[in-house]
């Protein structure tokens, strides 16, 4: 998965037409040509020669070995070579790898494999005698260097980005519609690495005439100093005319690229499969349900009971200081729905006054947020003198360690919600109850209560339809990042 999904950027205006989709393009910096590959390339490569030569040498150092392998160095020298090569050969560091998306450190982790294989079948070949302490030592220790060092670089690649550095600069083609639909989504992940500079529509009446329209985007990119040429849908773009297309910007050394009009669906779904001739893209089913399930269900249980022993002293402090500082109970239970409709209680700390239920209808028709399913109320009033403090890092929250426990709700998940929020769901949003409430979510960790509710439900979606473990890893740190910086929340 790419490092794009979990970064909300503000959102777009709808365009409609081809002057609103033209108009304003921000355009890129000189620095987004197409010589920024090579130039990052480059920086890997050397950071990837680095880190494999750390690798290799530090076991020697550490367990004192120098003196009695330096008649191996020679063989280590040689291991290093191949470990290089397979990152090579594998395209760790091709343009659809670089940058986004968890494809190149799976080919990363891939290379390195292989490279350990091939070592161990040379040292047979030529009867190289080769202890474990000598080579595989070096595979951990590389693997996580090579990855550490990728991602470096990509969080070096990303602020460059922000910049309007080191992009692909994309002349969009195909139907009013639906460029408008490829340019909002790409205008909302600028870390992407594409850039529009440009849209082209083309006429039905152009069809007998290749020329015009190739002479057209030709020009296009050279102004603009383009590289990529992003095809979406459009009835004017028969198969046949999409062939000469791509055979005529191949020979300009420029890149075609297809996009179909599904978003949000994360690349762990995607899969590619040439049949009679056609490239068929297979979206695999979300997963709710198996084995996966039963992964999340273990991961919950056993890190829902960690963190209660770890935050027992936190949560024993914060209970006295609600106790002693405010009238009503420690804990405040409130109804909310779960997984499959079921209504359950939710424990958290008290954090407002005890009258704050029967204010919330007046404070959200006074907000005119009323009619959103988001019930969040901006400089709330009702607050205690430590309910603030509590609500802005969350710590009113962790009761709901117990609910994890109990199996009302997850770790990772969409928030759960009272029923008066549910009653306002359409079909799209209902699809938040097929799994587990969390503690936290991916829109907790994108902006938290700065979001519309448009934009947290699409990232709610968006992390029920592609969950992994991994993605449950990934946001259980993001949000200790939100939790400390305090970002977003009210």
């Amino acid at each position: 998965m790419s490092n794009a999904l979990y970064e909300v950027p503000p959102q777009q205006r709808a365009v409609e037409g081809t002057q609103a989709v033209t108009a304003g393009f921000p355009l890129p910096s000189a620095a987004g040509s197409r010589g920024w590959i090579a130039n990052y390339r480059t920086r890997v490569i050397v950071t990837d020669v680095a880190m494999i030569g750390i690798a290799t040498g530090t076991p020697l150092v550490i367990l004192k070995l120098w003196d009695e392998q330096h008649a191996r160095v020679p063989f280590l020298a040689v291991a290093c070579l191949v470990w290089v090569v397979a990152l090579a050969v594998f395209d760790s560091r091709g343009s659809r790898a670089l940058g986004t998306g968890t494809f190149e450190y799976k080919r990363v982790v891939d290379a390195s494999l292989t490279a350990l294989g091939a070592v161990a079948l040379l040292a047979f070949v030529f009867g190289t005698t080769v202890r474990p302490q000598d080579v595989f030592p070096s595979l951990p220790l590389g693997l996580v260097l090579l990855l550490i060092g990728r991602w470096g670089w990509r969080q070096w690649l990303r602020s460059k980005r922000a910049q309007g550095l080191y992009l692909n600069k994309a002349v969009l083609v195909g139907s009013t519609t639906t460029i408008a639909h490829a340019k909002n989504q790409l205008d909302r992940h600028p870390d992407s690495g594409y850039a529009v500079v440009d849209v082209i529509v083309p006429d039905l009446g152009e069809s007998a005439e290749e020329g015009d329209l190739l002479d057209r985007l030709v020009d296009s990119l050279t102004r603009h100093d383009g590289d990529t040429v992003m095809l979406t849908s459009s009835d004017a773009m028969t198969p046949q005319r999409i062939r000469g297309l791509a055979w005529d910007l191949e020979r300009h050394d420029y890149r075609l690229v297809v996009t179909p009009s599904l978003t949000d669906v994360a690349e762990s779904r995607i899969q590619t499969q040439p049949v009679a001739g056609l490239p068929l893209i297979h979206i695999l089913s979300p997963t709710y349900t198996g084995p996966q399930r039963i992964a999340k269900r273990f991961f919950d249980i056993v890190g829902s009971g960690l963190l209660l022993i770890a935050l027992s002293p936190i949560m024993g402090t914060v209970a006295l200081l609600v106790a002693t500082t405010s009238r009503g109970p420690v804990l405040y239970l409130q109804e909310r729905v779960g997984r499959g409709n079921r209504p359950f209680s939710i424990f958290k700390f008290r954090s407002m006054q005890i009258d704050a239920d029967a204010r919330l209808a007046d404070l959200l028709a006074q907000q005119g947020t009323s009619d959103t399913p988001l019930f969040k109320i901006q400089k709330d009033p009702r607050l205690t003198s430590v309910g603030a403090t509590l609500r802005r890092f969350s710590v009113d929250e962790l009761p709901q360690l117990f609910n994890v426990l109990r199996g009302d709700m997850s770790l990772v998940g969409p928030r759960p919600q009272r029923p008066a929020e549910v009653a306002l769901y359409d079909s799209a949003a209902h699809r938040r109850l097929k799994v587990r409430p969390g503690m936290t979510g991916l829109w907790q960790v994108s902006g938290r209560s700065r979001l519309s509710w448009e934009e947290a439900l699409r990232l709610d979606l968006y992390y029920i339809e592609n969950w992994t473990l991994m993605v449950d890893v990934i946001i259980m740190w993001r949000t200790f990042r939100a939790v400390v910086g305090s970002d977003g929340a009210y």
